[in-house]
């Protein structure tokens, strides 16, 4: 996805909760919101941090997946707004990134995120399995 839109696809049964995609690669994305939405919740995707950001204005998920390298606004930039807004700052976030130094994950749990993977050493099932721990505990 290219352009800064937000992109929902809500299930027609009960949702067991929302979920915002902040992701601009859009093969991954797509197969994340499949599998989200075939796990019973409604999935919203943002291809970059200002999209995400303005999501957030209006909607609050349960809980949010952010890549850190993302166009316009990065994730870690949108981590520290986050935090600094009382509205959505107790939102758990899981990043998930190309990024796997140390200090990069790190800097990913100081400014709030509730877990942190490498894309390369993680599936998308173990990802999916994880919303529902992360929201029983939120």
């Amino acid at each position: 996805m290219t352009d800064n839109t937000i992109n929902a696809e809500q299930q027609t049964s009960p949702s067991r909760g929302k979920v915002l995609i902040v992701e601009d690669d859009s093969f991954l994305s797509s197969l994340l919101k499949t599998r989200i939405k075939n796990d019973g919740y409604d999935a919203y995707l943002a291809s970059d941090g200002d999209a995400a950001w303005e999501f957030l204005k209006k909607e609050k998920p349960d809980l949010i997946f952010l890549d850190v390298i993302l166009p316009k606004k990065s994730g870690f930039d949108l981590l520290e707004s986050l935090q600094s807004d009382p509205e959505v700052k107790n939102i758990p976030i899981i990043i998930i990134s190309n990024l796997g130094q140390d200090a990069d994950i790190s800097r990913g749990k100081e400014l709030g995120a509730v877990d942190y993977f490498v894309k390369a050493r993680v599936s998308v099932d173990d990802l999916v399995k994880k919303i529902g721990e992360y929201i029983k505990k939120s």
